[in-house]
């Protein structure tokens, strides 16, 4: 069923759904400034509190506990109430989380406030790319579910250029007392457009579908895809419902288990690859070659550029050259690149823009297509019903590995040196072969396709 413009097929409108997806991706921008204000706060944090290497990874980790919670319950929430609630949900405990962490007393104010807009980061992290998916016509969807990986790095980017305006405003005695307090407050603007842009979108047709309410489903559907193929659609998703038992025990069938583990899988893979390292820690890492503070923050800028450059190169191609291709080359990318950051890094050849070079060649392999590719398989593989729930432990299992890195890396940077970064380059090497035995390519097919398909393995 192919997708086209407004009056071809009875007023279906490209540009709307592009809206709908542009507004609920504000969710993955506010994931992305969220989770790396720190990068550039982190230093002048660590200074002002006086931590050392365990409670430094704590500060740029604990909002990952947040995620952990806010993961763990945005497939219950949104799939009682609905995608859109739970959504202005996340954008309030953004909201909160950005005064908050702005103006701590003391370190448990600023570790509390930061696990609340973790709590965001989880939920949004979620929903944004799953209510684009059931928003987004099968031919584009790997495309539009691409713009929530954009909209994160956009937000990594813009808030290391707040970062790095923020601390060129003052002297390292300023940045310690106050720089870092305004990164934190920065997010509030961003967290108040999305709150207040979320109420110009509707529902999830399929959510609605799902209760029942089926003359706005098709109302939503018509919009978006026109009359003729609102009415075939909203047939398609009611027989592929009707087929759910709504429980998150028909994951553990055969068939539908496989798609639980590649869905876990995947989401453990994207951290453990080690992208959390070089996007929360960039200036530390920088600094361990000589790098002033300063220009440890500006050279982060750079990483951000490449990341949202690369991610558009994955916007571009993902409908065409196929989910299952993307992860293979972007696996292959940062194994290379992490060995020879390794390398560098060991024999302490500092000098030149090797180091930089290495770190923005992995970066761009990971915005190829670990970072949107892994999110855009998550969000179309599983059931209707138990979509929401099954997300939820997909995206609970990625915030725990990335817990898990991003607490312990800079004791392993201090202990291993650059010999850490070869045990990330070994996790791409797994990445690589996991992808190439058990991912399936979802290119070009709806959502009812897919699962309809792993609905078939389960009765072989």
């Amino acid at each position: 069923m192919e997708y086209e413009k407004r009056g071809s097929n009875g007023g279906g409108s490209r540009a709307y759904v592009y809206q709908l997806a542009a507004v609920a991706a504000l969710g993955g921008l506010l994931f992305g400034y969220d989770t790396a204000v720190i990068s550039g706060a982190i230093g002048f944090l660590a200074t002002r509190f006086d931590l050392g290497a365990v409670w430094k990874g704590w500060a740029a980790s604990s909002a990952l506990v947040g995620c952990i919670i806010g993961a763990a319950t945005a497939g219950v929430i949104s799939d009682r109430l609905g995608r859109k609630t739970a959504l202005l949900l996340s954008a309030v405990l953004f909201l909160v989380s950005a005064i908050g962490t702005a103006l701590p007393r003391t370190l448990l104010e600023f570790i509390l406030f930061r696990i609340l807009g973790g709590i965001g980061v989880g939920i949004a992290a979620m929903l944004s790319p799953l209510y684009i998916a059931e928003v987004a016509p099968a031919a584009i969807r790997g495309r539009l579910v691409s713009i929530n990986q954009f909209t994160i790095v956009l937000g990594m980017l813009v808030v290391y250029f707040v970062n790095a305006l923020v601390a060129g405003m003052g002297d390292e005695s300023w940045n310690v007392a106050w720089g870092w307090r305004w990164m934190f407050g920065s997010e509030a603007l961003p967290a108040l457009l999305f709150f207040f842009l979320l109420f110009r979108v509707p529902e999830s047709p399929r959510w609605l579908t799902k209760q029942g309410n089926e003359e706005r489903a098709l109302a939503v559907l018509t919009r978006i895809r026109g009359a003729v193929s609102a009415e075939e659609e909203l047939e398609d998703i009611k027989k592929t419902i009707a087929q759910e038992s709504g429980s998150l025990r028909q994951l553990l069938q055969p068939g539908l288990r496989v798609a639980l583990l590649v869905g876990i899988c995947l989401a453990i893979l994207q951290q453990v690859t080690g992208i959390n390292v070089v996007l929360y820690y960039a200036p530390e890492i920088f600094k361990t070659t000589g790098m002033v503070s300063t220009k440890a923050i500006n050279d982060t800028v750079i990483v951000g550029f490449v990341n949202l450059l690369f991610t558009l190169v994955a916007f571009a191609i993902v409908d065409r050259l196929g989910r299952k291709p993307l992860l293979l080359i972007a696996s292959a990318g940062m194994g290379l690149s992490l060995v020879l950051l390794g390398y560098f890094f060991v024999l302490e050849r500092f000098e030149g823009p090797w180091v930089l070079l290495f770190m923005l060649a992995y970066v761009a392999s990971f915005a190829v297509a670990m970072g949107p590719v892994v999110w855009v398989v998550i969000s179309e593989i599983f059931p209707t019903r138990v979509r929401g729930r099954a997300m939820s432990i997909a995206t609970v299992c990625l915030w725990i590995s990335c817990f898990a890195v991003s607490q312990f890396f800079p004791l392993m940077l201090e202990t291993l040196h650059g010999s850490v970064f070869f045990i990330y380059a070994a996790m791409c090497a797994v990445a690589f072969l996991f992808v190439a035995v058990f991912v399936p390519e979802t290119k070009g097919k709806t959502l009812e396709e897919i699962e309809r398909k792993w609905m078939a393995k389960k009765m072989a």
